[in-house]
């Protein structure tokens, strides 16, 4: 088989899957659009009719991007499929082959793809002097008639790192929802302090001065990272899939971390978290004077519904209430929402109802009912708590040196060999009243419900 023939058709399957997962939230829309006539009809005063209102827009714009998606993806799989007849066309396909050759059709798999490069962008990449290099001083260290290797440390080529930030920022769940910026050093970023409200005034008459405000934010970098340990029988897979083994497993560990330190983050050696910053009573003593007014959000945004309101329509009706309580006069992206997957079948099931077919159904899927937001599952967020916010609100820094290194001591007689991946990020909330903080059935929300991974390396032994 024709290597594009093969690249071609697996690109149609995974265009086929996405389409399907999108087809199946055709539902929950239908959902969410009855649930909203409900609404209409039932808002009475004027608040009601406001957050009707939003609710209303919200659901526009998440269904407008659910069909404009949808007809990418079916107009993709068409070009797909003309190309794959077209290139069927040229040569068919060699049926009498043997099927048992499963090792090279397991090669010729791992080959075809490398985080997304097609054939040619990835035989580009491995012919690169640097990358075939860095295989090689890998493959070295990893035989053990090596007798030469030393335990100095390889890096990856600087062309092979933008990989591990893919794999990052793919693992992590919020990265997509904060203002990610990439910055050398350590400094201060100015942020926006809000818009001015025009003044309207007779069509020729002068116009008022209007006021901006500008405050900044001061932003360190901290190392998050560790070492995994690869087997050595790698050694005889191809060089597609040593690379793949080792910066995957290096960019699932970080963006995990990462996810942990937006929610629940110290600030003390990491970021700032969401939940960690609603929490704050006092004013820190350490704020910056030029930054933000800073607020106490101790009360108003972490928010507990009690046990008798957090069953059926009544516990839905106090999460819409509750987000109401993160103000998004400066937010300019789209609601999310976290949980773990036991919270989030919590919701499911008390959405759930019977269809005129008798059929049992559920308003609830991966987008919060009648509100909207993406729902995001993350499994460190303790039972019945549940965050909510806008994207682009929450200032995440990655600062330049994302590398690894390696060693062939460390593990040898595991038949391993380890590596290291290091990431440097800093982060806080910077509108921090666009978030909210839920504990649903009387849960309470609390800044040190979670724990991190412990810093064993560099505890300091007090022992003389």
């Amino acid at each position: 088989m024709a290597l594009k023939t093969l690249m071609l058709r697996r690109s149609i399957d995974k265009k086929k899957a996405e389409l399907e997962e999108l087809r199946n939230k055709d539902a929950e829309f239908s959902t969410r659009e009855a649930e909203l006539e409900t609404a209409i009809s039932e808002a009475n005063t004027a608040d009601e009719e406001q957050a009707v209102t939003e609710a209303v827009d919200a659901f526009e714009a998440d269904k407008t991007a659910h069909d404009t998606a949808k007809a990418g993806l079916e107009r993709e799989i068409g070009e797909l499929e003309a190309d794959l007849a077209n290139e069927e066309a040229k040569k068919p396909e060699n049926t009498t082959a043997p099927k048992e050759e499963r090792k090279d059709e397991k090669i010729m798999n791992i080959r075809d793809s490398f985080f997304g490069l097609d054939v040619q962008e990835r035989s580009k990449l491995f012919e690169r002097e640097d990358v075939k290099a860095y295989i090689a001083k890998v493959r070295s260290i990893m035989r053990r008639d090596a007798g030469d290797i030393t335990n100095a440390q390889v890096l990856i080529p600087q062309v092979m790192l933008p990989y591990l930030r893919q794999v990052i920022e793919e693992s992590s769940k919020l990265l997509k929802h904060t203002n990610l910026q990439r910055i050398p050093g350590e400094g201060r970023m100015i942020i926006d302090g809000g818009f001015p409200e025009a003044v309207w005034t007779e069509m020729c008459g002068k116009l008022n001065e209007l006021t901006l405000s500008y405050n900044d934010v001061e932003i360190g970098g901290y190392k998050v990272g560790g070492y995994v340990s690869v087997c050595n029988a790698l050694l005889e897979d191809s060089d597609i899939a040593l690379a793949s083994d080792i910066i995957t497993k290096l960019g699932q560990g970080i963006g995990y971390a990462v996810d942990k330190a937006i929610v629940y983050g110290t600030g003390t050696k990491m970021p700032l978290g969401i939940v960690t910053r609603l929490a704050q009573a006092t004013q820190p003593s350490d704020y910056p004077a030029t930054a933000r007014a800073w607020a106490d959000l101790h009360t108003s945004n972490i928010i507990s519904v009690t046990a008798a309101n957090s069953t059926g329509i009544k516990l839905f009706q106090q999460l819409v209430s509750a987000a109401g309580a993160a103000r998004n006069k400066f937010a300019r992206g789209n609601r999310w929402w976290v949980m773990n997957e036991t919270t989030k079948s919590k919701l499911v099931v008390e959405a759930m109802s019977i269809n005129a077919a008798g059929a049992i159904v559920s308003g609830m899927g991966d987008t919060m009912p009648v509100i909207g937001g993406a729902i995001e599952t993350l499994d460190f967020i303790p039972d019945n708590v549940i965050i909510f916010g806008y994207d682009g609100l929450y200032l995440m820094a990655e600062r330049a040196g994302i590398k690894t290194g390696q060693s062939e001591h460390y593990l040898f007689t595991d038949d391993k060999t380890v590596f290291r991946g290091t990431a440097r990020y800093d982060g806080k909330p910077v509108i921090a009243e666009g978030f909210v903080a839920i504990g649903i059935n009387a849960a309470t929300v609390s800044a040190s419900a979670v724990t991190f991974a412990a810093d064993a390396a560099n505890v300091v032994n007090s022992n003389p």
